[in-house]
């Protein structure tokens, strides 16, 4: 169930996608099997200095470089050219956040053409960038799957925690532009944001504290994630939230452990949404149809998710599977009840 809300989206220059990560390791080494061998990522380039990992035709979607901590370094938004990183460097400036242009040697070390750096109001490093570089060869991925979801549609999502989700929510929806999807206040609160289809490449979760809490990256094949659910099965403690699927982007997955302790979401079958004419809503049915069991939050949220999951299943409550064209067939009609009930809708 959901109620609507309101945008409040700015208008004018934007962010079009999440195009790259960058991620702090205490331990980077253990990032080259956990990403090739789990989540199915290709090694592109190993030194002592960092990781890098391609996914798509992109030269670099997930940056891992030694640190004295494990989590994000920085996020990579782009735009669409330099005129745009301008307009939108200004408007940062005008609102008094501090900007700086990056320099040709930080453009070559990630990969883009231009960008600038600012911080959100919860100190996470931004780095709205154009320009990014494709590779020559194709991707090869760490393991047999079909492959990821990307485009337009940018690398994925990121989840991050904060202290107050006010502040931070300002200064992506109306700063940068970012259009409100939906929200949740139950049984923890938490806004999804949107800056082209796919329903959020941004979400933010207010925890009482800053960090990454996940990062999804979207698969082709419904039987990429439950294989990778095998896989992440046989070790233990990799699987923090169980085989699920979510009631606002429709997504079916689960959430692993990364080497730094934050949690990748796997997933199939995300919901794409059209931004000129999107409302946003307040979901009141909790987070997930089914499943999601998350091993990682209090006894107390976890109580409230599963209360809320098991009174939508009472009320009926199910939703469309969204496909792509190749990856599913129609089944022929086989029940002339099931039929007639579709016929009359």
């Amino acid at each position: 169930m959901a109620r609507q809300a309101h945008s409040g989206a700015a208008e004018g220059p934007g962010i079009q996608a999440l195009g790259y990560v960058g991620i702090e390791a205490t331990s980077p080494a253990d990032w080259a099997g956990f990403g090739t061998g789990l989540l199915g990522l290709q090694l592109a380039e190993r030194s002592a200095a960092q990781l890098v990992f391609r996914m798509d035709d992109r030269r670099q979607r997930l940056v891992v470089t030694p640190g004295a901590r494990d989590g994000a370094r920085c996020f990579g938004w782009e735009v669409a050219d330099a005129a745009a990183l301008e307009a939108l460097a200004a408007r940062l400036e005008a609102a008094g956040v501090a900007v700086a242009r990056g320099d040709a040697a930080l453009a070559a070390q990630r990969r883009v053409a231009g960008l600038v750096v600012a911080a959100d109001p919860a100190g996470n490093r931004i780095e709205l960038v154009h320009g990014a570089e494709a590779a020559d060869a194709p991707f090869r991925p760490g393991r047999c799957i079909s492959g990821f979801r990307t485009g337009a549609l940018g690398m994925g999502h990121a989840v991050l925690t904060v202290e107050r989700a006010a502040p931070v929510l300002a200064f992506y929806r109306d700063l940068l532009g970012f259009g409100v999807s939906d929200y949740v206040t139950h049984p923890f609160t938490a806004w999804f944001l949107h800056v082209n289809g796919r329903h959020h490449s941004l979400a933010l979760i207010e925890t009482g504290s800053a960090g990454l809490h996940h990062l999804m990256l979207e698969l082709f094949s419904l039987d990429d994630v439950g294989q990778g659910y095998d896989l992440a099965q046989l070790e233990d403690g990799r699987v923090a939230t169980t085989l699920g699927r979510h009631t606002n982007d429709y997504m079916t997955s689960f959430y692993a452990r990364t080497p730094g302790g934050f949690l990748v979401e796997y997933g199939w079958g995300g919901r794409v949404v059209d931004p000129a004419r999107w409302q946003p809503v307040e979901m009141t049915s909790g987070p997930s149809l089914w499943g999601h069991e998350r091993s990682w939050g209090s006894p107390e949220m976890r109580a409230e998710a599963r209360r809320l999951m098991l009174q939508a299943a009472a009320a009926g409550e199910r939703a469309p599977v969204q496909v792509l064209p190749g990856n599913h067939a129609v089944m022929p009609g086989a029940c002339p009840w099931w039929d007639q009930l579709r016929a009359a809708e």
